[in-house]
């Protein structure tokens, strides 16, 4: 167990930790020729020399994984993209970044803007884009600003604009800046509230890839997913699938946080298939003094908790699924013995139930009564009725009863919780206070 906080970049060494090395050389690398003096867009003017399909095989043979949380190979994605018919074609970089418990982008964004900007450049030229939008949500205030400095920046080099670098590809990059809504996170949503509509989901098909933004296709991944693309294209596939070798068939690093009562709050880059341990006790210093690990979610709040005897896992996708619940952001939340189950959850589902759309009835009124279950059973009112409409909801909220994956995402950690606490639910039933005779929800 480390006594002092470690860094995010480990050793510094580029071939071991391709997304925060740098970090090691300065605090931040905000310059464009600071960050050219770092390989920075080496990987982009390698790109420009190949052909967009070549560039393509290139991250499928990498089988980048999306890390904004769903994991969906990034080259799958892009190959799905429509056929170039001389219209536009959009690249969306989805920095609206909400997820509680998790702040791994907008360290990316603060402290190497180009980074984001180069793999952006490198998925542009692949997919023959014509402009492209980041989308960063409203409260990042500084990292939009060191984000259009940058831009201004490599206007000025060339790499924007007409004609880039000689190479007869013509596009332009915007930032974004959003209204603070948590559904802006899901694709359709963002690309609505991007043509200054309602943030609400659209119905799919069509996928974006066919028609997103303005009806024309359009890209949206996460900002670590392009962070991955400029070292990739200088170190080739091989080495990408070789960072995570002996421990996960999800290949390359991940950056992993851990959010909580950690003696080291922070984040670190590591490869996939790093245990949860490694990153509570190695990473984060382990528990605060005198207190013991109860619960844990693997990345961020719309994840289902595991217990602390769960671990040693391997931080990978498959495994974590196998466990009962998601990856994630690989953000992890931990939850100490003094705290309760029932008033954590109740937190979560308050935000979830804050954030909804309300455009369909499940996800619209399920959270609130979900909310109103969980304050019944805090406050010593709740019946034994109440945890079983718990488990309803959890049920009726569930993949395919609802119209995107909001309220699904909602229902996870409290899946988790009265799957692995529920004795904790049930005693604030059998310590309650007398109440009425129906249960809180079905008042409601």
């Amino acid at each position: 167990m480390n006594t002092e906080p470690k860094p995010i970049y480990g050793d510094g060494n580029p071939e071991t930790h391709p997304l925060t090395w740098r970090l090691s050389k300065q605090e931040a690398v905000r310059s464009a020729d600071d960050y050219e003096a770092l390989e920075g867009y080496a990987g982009f003017k390698k790109a420009l020399g190949m052909k967009p399909a070549e560039v393509l095989d290139v991250i499928k043979a990498a089988t980048v994984k999306g890390r904004g949380g769903a994991g969906f190979p990034a080259g799958i994605k892009w190959s799905l993209m429509a056929p170039n018919d001389g219209g536009p074609r959009y690249l969306i970089c989805n920095a609206d970044e909400m997820e509680p418990g998790t702040f791994k982008d907008r360290l990316l964004m603060e402290k190497l803007p180009h980074q984001l900007i180069e793999g952006m450049l490198i998925a542009g030229y692949t997919l023959e884009a014509t402009q492209g939008y980041i989308f960063i949500r409203g409260e990042y205030i500084e990292a939009a600003q060191y984000l259009n400095e940058a831009l201004e920046q490599i206007r000025a080099k060339g790499y924007l604009g007409e004609n880039i670098l000689g190479s007869g590809w013509n596009f332009d990059l915007h930032v974004h800046t959003g209204a603070g809504r948590y559904i802006c996170g899901e694709e359709t949503a963002l690309i609505n509230s991007l043509e200054g509509r309602r943030a609400n989901p659209r119905t799919k098909p069509p996928f974006p890839q066919v028609a997103g933004a303005w009806g024309r296709p359009t890209i949206v991944n996460n900002v670590e997913t392009y962070n991955n693309l400029p070292a990739i294209m200088l170190r080739g596939p091989e080495w990408y699938i070789g960072l995570s070798a002996g421990k996960s068939k999800d290949p390359g690093t991940k950056i992993y946080g851990a959010s909580g009562k950690v003696k080291f709050p922070g984040l670190w880059e590591l490869p996939f298939g790093t245990t949860a341990r490694e990153v509570i006790e190695d990473h984060a210093g382990g528990m605060r003094e005198g207190l013991k690990l109860k619960a844990w979610l693997p990345g961020g709040a719309s994840t289902d908790f595991l217990p602390a005897d769960t671990i040693d896992l391997p931080m990978d996708a498959d495994t974590i699924m196998k466990a009962g619940s998601r990856l994630g952001t690989c953000l992890l939340m931990v939850v100490d013995e003094t705290q309760c189950m029932v008033s954590l959850t109740r937190n979560l589902e308050e935000f979830f139930a804050r954030e909804s759309c309300g455009f369909c009835t499940p996800c619209r009124d399920g959270l609130p009564w979900a909310v109103k279950a969980l304050k019944a059973l805090e406050a010593g009112e709740g019946k034994k009725e109440d945890i079983d409409h718990l488990q309803e909801l959890t049920r009726k909220l569930w993949i395919g009863k609802t119209f995107c994956a909001h309220a699904p995402g909602a229902m996870e950690p409290l899946m988790g919780a009265l799957k692995y606490f529920r004795s904790e639910f049930e005693a604030k039933v059998a310590n309650s206070r007398p109440a009425a005779q129906a249960s809180n929800v079905e008042q409601a």
